[in-house]
Formats: C-alpha cells, structure tokens, sequence
C-alpha cells in the first residue's frame, strides 16, 4: 500500500510560483509511474503532468513550458514547479502513483494511489 502527502500550495498573484511536493511512503516509489492532477470546482479531475520510471515526463497542453515535474529516489518526494502562474490555474492540486500505466499517464483511471490534495489559488 502507497500513502502519498501533498503539500506546497497556497495563495499567490498571477505570474507567481509555487512549488508542490508530494511525500510517498514504502520503498517501491522509484519503480512506480507518479502525476499531479488537478480538479477545480464544478470541473473533472485533469491530469497536468506525469513522470514514468526513467524519468520522461508529460504534460498536458495548457502548462506547457510553465511547470516541471520531477522527483528524487532518495527522498521519495514528487515535486511540480509551477511558474508563470494564472487564475485558470487555481485548483486542488492531487499527486497519483501507480506501479502499471498502460495507456495515457494523464489519465485518472491509470492511477490506484491518491493523495488528499493541497489547494492552489491563483488570483
């Protein structure tokens, strides 16, 4: 069993930053694929970004060239780094891990793994 804890969001003015992390738990996290998605209120849960096992990581189209996704082994952390920040980015923010993804990493049903979200607010 995989427990993931998000942390990092807040409140910040459009063009700001913030940096989301996301602590896993057990000692399998380099071997699974990991994402953050989001879902605003009223909205379906979106994938924003994945990051399979060697590393590759995908994004959707509207956070292109303004978030990377990464992560350390040693530290069992998934980070996204947010820049260049806008309203439509205000969301919970949720972290999903998964040891199989067999068709497209941004999608919810890929993942067995949640965390409980940490709130980004863009205004």
């Amino acid at each position: 069993h995989v427990q993931l804890v998000e942390s990092g969001g807040g409140s910040v003015q459009a063009g700001g930053s913030l940096r989301l992390s996301c602590v896993t738990s057990g000692d399998t996290f380099s071997s699974y694929y990991m994402a953050w998605f989001r879902q605003a209120p009223g909205k379906e849960r979106e994938g924003v970004a994945a990051i399979d096992t060697a590393g590759s990581a995908t994004y959707t189209y509207a956070v292109q060239g303004r978030f990377t996704i990464s992560k350390d082994n040693a530290k069992n952390t998934l980070y996204l780094q947010m820049n260049s920040l806008k309203p439509e980015d205000s969301a919970m923010y949720y972290c999903a891990a998964d040891a199989v993804v067999t068709q497209d990493p941004l999608l919810t049903d890929e993942y067995d793994y949640w965390g409980q979200g940490t709130q980004v607010t863009v205004s």
